[in-house]
């Protein structure tokens, strides 16, 4: 784990845009911008806000240059391609990252969700088996929903309300 901190510190001093991310047990950063990839692929093509949330978030929320952020973006995109399921990206976050990691992550699904202005069931299940694979609690998940459903604009505060009545 402490070699993935440094060669994670190592790609921000200098990054290099040749190089591939791994995806193994240090992949964290990886793996948690395959579920963010996921999230704005589950309606079709990503329309461009929703490009533009997913490289703003990354950027700023894992301190990475716009470069890299592109080279993160690109190779977590095909390894969401490849997966089968989202225990392959849950499994490693949960082996590096902490809780409050974790619920970050989950903060940003949601803000993806939001950023096109509609909540579809797709995705709302989709944040939902990702914060339970991340052990997220059903009151955590909901409440990280709402606190980003109030950030936006009221027309795109439309959420599933199903789910928020069954708690």
């Amino acid at each position: 784990m402490l070699d993935g901190l440094r060669q994670f510190i190592a790609d921000i001093v200098a990054p290099n845009a040749d190089q591939d991310f791994a995806f193994d047990d240090t992949g964290y950063l990886l793996a948690a911008t395959a579920l963010l990839v996921h999230v704005v692929s589950l309606d079709g093509e990503p329309s461009v806000i929703e490009k533009r949330k997913l490289h703003s978030l990354i950027e700023s929320r894992f301190k990475l240059d716009p470069g890299t952020a592109d080279h993160l973006i690109a190779s977590a995109t095909r390894a969401e391609g490849d997966a089968v399921d989202l225990y392959r990206f849950t499994s490693v976050i949960m082996r590096s990252v902490n809780e409050e990691g974790r619920l970050r992550i989950i903060e940003m699904m949601w803000e993806l969700v939001y950023a096109d202005g509609q909540v579809s069931e797709f995705e709302d299940n989709v944040v939902w088996r990702a914060a339970d694979l991340l052990g997220i609690s059903s009151r955590d998940r909901i409440d990280l929903k709402h606190r980003v459903a109030e950030r936006q604009p009221v027309s795109s505060a439309g959420a599933s309300k199903a789910e928020d009545a069954a708690m």
